[in-house]
């Protein structure tokens, strides 16, 4: 690839690098708050029996409330300032991976993500937007970030190298619309829920420490994360937000195969284990809403639904050959 697409190309890889650098200064900035900010002020901290005393006839007690909601930190402190600013510069990272995509797509005169390193490179970035939409909605998951960011760095890392591929114009089977509706559906819901198994990971660890409380290095961790229910209730909400995304990617890719192979769905591999992906989430949240399931048996259900996306996405497109090989690996 020679001229502006060939620098196109260059610009689009050296804004790719640049983002993993600044979501790494970010993570190092929510680590600091994690370590240095107060511990979490819980409500219950204090038992508050002032109207159960009234109730029962007994006297009035003026013992203060304690606070309704979990504050990761107390405004203006050491600890909030530096989770403030890490949240800035996730959003300066935000751009500039946004911009790494947009000139990528400009260097193949197509949307940027018909291979392996193209989407995961998406991936990453809707795992970031993911978290910035946790926190607005629970200030309180912030000085989680470093957890968060962690595993979308490594896979920005693994796809910068390990499934790193030139730019260069879409295959002929791909050259269809459907892969912007199919493929963006796909990438953007299992970015998402790749943060919603964080949080879900972060909420075994609390909920396993407030029924047995330990020692070590996961105490440690436990006795800082906001309450379990808040870890899993921001969990499923990604869950519940990314379902419906998935479900039309699958529609969407049958009816692509239809126009392209002739059918709407003939067992390939990649379809497969789409399908299993679908029926785990799927009975995840049917779970949730019929059975009550909100607690360890829920979680668990989620964690075996983001490794069925992971081995869709490494083994399936890697070691199993069909109709869907174009991770673009040599």
């Amino acid at each position: 690839m020679s001229g502006i697409n060939g620098s196109m190309a260059h610009l689009s890889d050296t804004l790719f690098t640049t983002a993993i650098a600044v979501y790494a200064l970010a993570a190092v900035g929510f680590t600091a708050e994690y370590s240095f900010g107060r511990r979490e002020l819980r409500a219950g901290s204090r038992t508050v029996r002032a109207r159960e005393l009234v109730g029962a006839g007994g006297p009035p007690v003026s013992e203060p409330v304690a606070p309704a909601a979990p504050v990761s930190s107390e405004r203006g402190s050491f600890g909030d300032r530096i989770g403030r600013f890490s949240v800035a510069v996730v959003v300066i990272g935000a751009i500039v991976h946004a911009a790494s995509i947009a000139v990528r797509g400009i260097a193949v005169d197509a949307v940027p993500w018909s291979n392996m390193y193209e989407f995961a490179n998406v991936a990453g970035l809707v795992g970031v937007i993911a978290f910035l939409g946790v926190v607005w909605k629970a200030p309180g998951i912030r000085r989680l970030g470093g957890f968060i960011l962690l595993p979308a760095i490594v896979l920005m890392f693994l796809a910068g190298t390990v499934w790193y591929s030139q730019a260069a114009p879409l295959v002929p089977a791909l050259r269809s619309y459907w892969l912007a509706i199919h493929v963006t559906l796909a990438a953007v819901s299992e970015g998402a829920l790749m943060t919603s198994a964080v949080l879900t990971v972060l909420y075994l660890i609390k909920a396993r420490h407030d029924k047995k409380p330990g020692t070590g290095t996961l105490a440690r961790l436990a006795e800082r994360l906001p309450a379990a229910t808040a870890l899993d209730k921001a969990a499923y909400r990604v869950v519940a937000f990314s379902f419906p995304l998935y479900t039309v990617a699958i529609i969407c890719g049958a009816i692509w195969a239809e126009a392209a192979w002739g059918r709407y769905w003939g067992w390939d591999p990649k379809e497969t284990w789409a399908f299993i992906v679908w029926v785990v989430y799927a009975g995840y949240l049917h779970a949730r809403a019929t059975a009550g399931w909100k607690g360890n048996k829920a979680a668990y259900v989620n964690l075996l639904g983001f490794f069925s996306i992971t081995f869709n996405f490494l083994v399936v497109n890697i070691v199993v050959s069909g109709l869907h090989s174009y991770a673009g690996l040599s």
